[in-house]
């Protein structure tokens, strides 16, 4: 099943995804400790989704879509570094805060745009270009690539192949380690939120 996923099926899954951790976030109010783990659940989803586009989506714009591509990735490199920005401004603030939501809202204002940008506008002019099987394999290159994606925000690191996986890949390790003493939204968490 998931290997018949197109790119725009699995873009589009990831951006749910982000939505859905927000909505939990938005639910969590006043519980601070919830509102940190679910934010820390929708940066690590961002994180990743944004490296996943940026080595395996950007690329197949510019080579298939030529200016328009090269200009519609490079728009896009530029919102994802402004997210990256914002989203490591968040890691020093507190969870609980009137500083940390407006952060937050401000993050998801952009990151809706964003994507709705690429739905609208990015994604039906390359889904042609790439064909069904095209875009299935480049739905697979997504996936993988989030695997080995880093899983915080690095507004610093280089956002373009190949400068950017080999950042990814030294950056990955101390993400993880880091995400070991990170609270994320608990089982019990995750199921509360199914249900509503």
């Amino acid at each position: 099943m998931s290997s018949q996923r197109t790119l725009t099926d699995a873009i589009k899954e990831d951006h749910e995804e982000m939505y859905e951790y927000y909505d939990n976030y938005k639910k969590a109010a006043g519980d601070a400790d919830a509102q940190a783990r679910w934010a820390r659940q929708l940066t690590w989803e961002i994180a990743r989704h944004a490296v996943g586009e940026e080595i395996v989506v950007y690329p197949l714009m510019e080579q298939h879509m030529g200016h328009e591509g090269i200009k519609l990735a490079d728009q896009d490199r530029a919102d994802h570094q402004k997210v990256k920005e914002q989203l490591y401004q968040l890691e020093s603030l507190t969870a609980g805060t009137t500083d940390y939501d407006t952060l937050m809202t401000q993050i998801m204002a952009h990151l809706r745009q964003h994507n709705d940008s690429e739905e609208i506008h990015d994604l039906p002019q390359l889904e042609p270009k790439l064909g069904q099987e095209g875009s299935q394999n480049a739905a697979v290159s997504f996936t993988k690539t989030k695997k080995f994606a880093p899983t915080r925000p690095h507004p610093s690191a280089p956002n373009k192949p190949p400068a950017e996986t080999l950042a990814g890949f030294l950056a990955l390790p101390i993400d993880k380690l880091k995400d070991m003493f990170s609270k994320f939204p608990t089982e019990e968490m995750k199921k509360a939120a199914e249900r509503n």
